[in-house]
């Protein structure tokens, strides 16, 4: 039987704790830096702010950079058991796309967001601005070293 070796083991644990860190149950204990809901979506960390009949979305690196929207384009669908809303996106200064369209907050609100930034092609997030999931109890590592 083959076994790792120490660095190779320390290296697969280390990016297994970062793929766990993005977990949409992750994100949701996270404060978001504009009180929105945090989404990885690829490459990015996208933050929905839902507002009565306003939708932003802002867009960062896993770091928290400030992703440039010039250019970009994109839409929110909003899908509650009460009705659905498009609301299209446009580019509002630094990293944030901005739509306004009339819809209701509602507890079961689903939002899919759908952001093409320059030269790419769209990417996709899904939120649950309404429901976020629950704290979970883990243990901590600090302090056992």
């Amino acid at each position: 039987m083959k076994y790792l070796k120490p660095s190779v083991l320390a290296l697969t644990m280390f990016f297994a704790q970062g793929a766990f860190a993005h977990s949409d149950e992750y994100l949701d204990t996270q404060t978001a830096p504009h009180g929105g809901q945090l989404r990885m979506v690829q490459q990015y960390h996208y933050e929905l702010v839902v507002k009565t009949n306003e939708v932003s979305v802002y867009i960062t690196d896993h770091a928290g950079k400030k992703i440039d929207t010039q250019g970009a384009t994109g839409t929110a669908t909003i899908l509650s058991s009460k009705s659905k809303a498009s609301v299209k996106l446009v580019p509002a200064g630094d990293n944030q796309m901005k739509g306004s369209s009339k819809f209701e907050l509602a507890p079961d609100m689903k939002v899919v967001v759908s952001v093409a930034l320059s030269g790419q092609t769209a990417l996709q997030g899904r939120f649950t601005p309404m429901q976020r999931t629950p704290p979970t109890s883990t243990s901590s590592m600090s302090g056992q070293m």
